[in-house]
């Protein structure tokens, strides 16, 4: 097995929710973290609490704004040759959608380049990187049981997650021969910025076990990456045990 300190992570939304947590918990455990976001504030303060935490040397990141996919494209090279090669991409990064009855468009087409084109760019070129640098790497995608679940009032956000949970399926035969494991995480709902509810009700929530929180999904991804070669998971739902879905 490969020995973890010389894992290198690639996490998108990485600043906040699940994406900060997964950071925090893999640099403890003493995983390499690059993290990517678009926020200014949330990156710098996620910058102090690694400082804090004596972690700032296994610790990269910057701000990035996967709706550009054009400068994403445009930058992923200098960062896979300063801060690579990657063996592992968690794609979480996303943003929350209503329906698209009388929607904005704009804002329809943005969700979609967050929430899926981003997902199928920086799998394709991470698979294409690790082939070519002959890695065994993971790749393992943010997905949503609203996927299954289909909620009304969500068509947009189900519509992203929907595709999300296919293209991971069709990539996994695909790149499972390449020794790169692709597994799909489908949360129930997860106390993060996401949920439109103030944060006393979300600890509420959890203590309740009707809600998970970001750092369950952290243990989740630490348990998978840990996991013998041999072993893959194609699909894990994951949700708080009172919550119904």
């Amino acid at each position: 097995m490969r020995i973890k300190e010389n894992v290198q992570v690639f996490i998108t939304g990485g600043t906040s929710g699940i994406g900060k947590a997964i950071c925090l918990f893999l640099l403890e455990k003493g995983y390499k973290v690059f993290i990517i976001g678009r926020n200014p504030n949330k990156l710098k303060k996620l910058q102090e609490e690694v400082k804090v935490l004596g972690l700032e040397d296994s610790f990269n990141g910057e701000l990035l704004d996967l709706e550009n996919l054009e400068h994403v494209k445009e930058r992923m090279p200098k960062i896979w040759n300063q801060y690579g090669p990657f063996h592992v991409l968690i794609n979480n990064a996303a943003v929350g959608f209503g329906g698209i009855k009388g929607c904005d468009y704009m804002q329809l087409f943005e969700m979609i380049r967050i929430n899926l084109n981003a997902y199928l760019y920086l799998a394709g070129y991470f698979s294409q990187q690790m082939q070519q640098d002959s890695l065994s790497g993971d790749i393992i995608n943010i997905g949503s049981m609203s996927a299954d679940s289909r909620e009304a009032g969500s068509t947009g956000y189900v519509a992203s997650k929907s595709a999300v949970q296919g293209f991971t399926e069709s990539l996994r035969k695909e790149v499972n021969p390449l020794d790169i494991r692709v597994c799909l995480i489908e949360p129930a709902a997860v106390s993060t910025g996401m949920q439109n509810m103030s944060e006393k009700k979300k600890i509420e929530k959890i203590k309740q076990q009707e809600m998970l929180a970001a750092e369950d999904l952290a243990k989740l991804v630490y348990f998978i990456l840990q996991q013998d070669r041999r072993i893959t998971f194609p699909e894990i739902k994951i949700k708080a045990l009172k919550q119904i879905i």
